[in-house]
């Protein structure tokens, strides 16, 4: 029986063949989370392929066209408990042109662990995987040098790479970041401490995902509901959503974006049960003193931390489809449960983005958007565009708050 309180979503990343998917594997082999006939079923596939020993690698990628190339193409999620806490892992691509994938992977983390190989030290796509856990503002960054078995376990080799890491993420701006030496294939410092490594006196990975801290909203944290659904019961309407930031409780003044219309809460609803406050991530419905035009796309704010009500919308964005972006470009934009059209005004010093680019765009929006910086909030601070002709998503964007409407 385990004693799980919380639970830690993170990502792994690196450069192709560094090892990302063994030590998903290895992570989840050594802490007893693989059933046995998923451990049958890497057995046969290894032996098929001429392996003596079962490669961990297979516990992750599961799409076959994955198998047969070797390399990870889509984001694998596994869902795994220790008696310490409950984990949601996405084991992301390698490949520069699946960096999509990566930032889909990253995005909900509060963890991302980089992978380096020993032997090449910081490579490109390292520095690019670095770049992106600091733009998606991911809370935590582990180092995770791989590999150490063939450099012969030396320090020296470790150090070399963390002070290279370590320049590049002060360039990046990123505030720090753990590193830890580890060998996947052979178990080291992954979930026990490595004796080979006895220079190394910090934590095994898996000692560290259990102990760092979670993120959560602080107590102060600015209140932001956006309505998903609106329930009438006679003459009573009752707003239906998640409560993404903050608190809300009875008796609150809040504001309705983008109408301005501000009420009190006279009641709140968890699970059909009334109670007088909500704390986010829960889904709630609320019920207002005042007959308000509230429909689905609007957000309630409370207090006076209200997010920016605007429809110049400039952001750091990621391109995920295959048809490039271009200026002047009709589009959706999705943010929350609200969607409005939208025109691409600039993508900086870029003619256009493709798949996979990293860039910054600037967007007109017909509607005004109540939005938070993404810096402040990953949640009321992210959107994405939308092809309005086939509904396809083709970017997603990290806001950097705007001008007023």
């Amino acid at each position: 029986m385990t004693t799980t309180t919380d639970t830690l979503r993170f990502a792994t990343a690196g450069s192709v063949d560094d090892g990302k998917s063994t030590l998903v594997g290895r992570l989840l082999h050594d802490s007893k989370s693989v059933l046995t006939d998923q451990l049958e079923a890497v057995e046969r596939a290894s032996a098929d392929r001429g392996q003596h020993t079962p490669d961990l690698a297979l516990l992750t990628d599961g799409l076959r066209a994955e198998r047969e190339q070797g390399i990870t193409i889509d984001v694998a999620y596994r869902y795994f408990a220790t008696p310490h806490r409950r984990f949601i892992l996405a084991d992301t691509p390698g490949h520069v042109q699946y960096t999509r994938n990566m930032v889909t992977g990253a995005s909900t983390a509060e963890l991302t662990i980089i992978l380096v190989d020993a032997r090449n030290g910081i490579v490109e796509q390292t520095r690019r995987h670095a770049a992106i856990a600091t733009l998606l503002r991911v809370p935590h960054v582990v180092l995770a040098v791989n590999k150490m078995d063939l450099v012969d376990y030396q320090e020296p080799e470790f150090d070399r790479i963390v002070a290279d890491f370590a320049g590049h993420a002060a360039e990046l701006g990123l505030p720090s970041f753990t590193p830890i030496p580890v060998s996947a294939l052979v178990g080291d410092n992954v979930v026990e401490r490595s004796a080979a490594m006895d220079w190394y006196t910090g934590p095994a990975l898996l000692e560290f995902l259990e102990t760092v801290p979670v993120t959560a909203d602080p107590a102060d944290a600015p209140a932001r509901f956006p309505v998903q659904y609106v329930i009438r019961h006679g003459d009573v309407r009752r707003y239906a959503g998640q409560l993404v930031s903050g608190a809300l409780r009875v008796g609150d003044r809040v504001t309705v974006h983008p109408s301005g219309a501000t009420s009190e809460i006279t009641a709140i609803d968890v699970l059909g049960e009334e109670v007088a406050a909500a704390h986010a991530p829960q889904s709630i419905g609320l019920c207002l003193a005042d007959q308000r035009d509230v429909s689905r796309g609007d957000l309630i704010s409370a207090g006076v931390d209200a997010p920016a009500l605007t429809r110049n919308v400039t952001a750091a964005v990621c391109h995920l489809a295959d048809r490039p972006l271009r200026t002047g470009d009709r589009v959706l934009l999705k943010h929350t449960t609200r969607t409005v059209r939208a025109v691409v005004e600039s993508l900086g010093d870029a003619t256009e983005l493709s798949a996979n680019d990293l860039g910054r765009i600037t967007l007109r929006t017909a509607e005004p958007l109540a939005l938070d910086d993404y810096a402040v909030s990953r949640r009321t601070g992210a959107f994405i565009l939308i092809d309005p002709a086939d509904g396809a998503t083709l970017t997603a964007g990290m806001a950097r708050v705007g001008s007023p409407a």
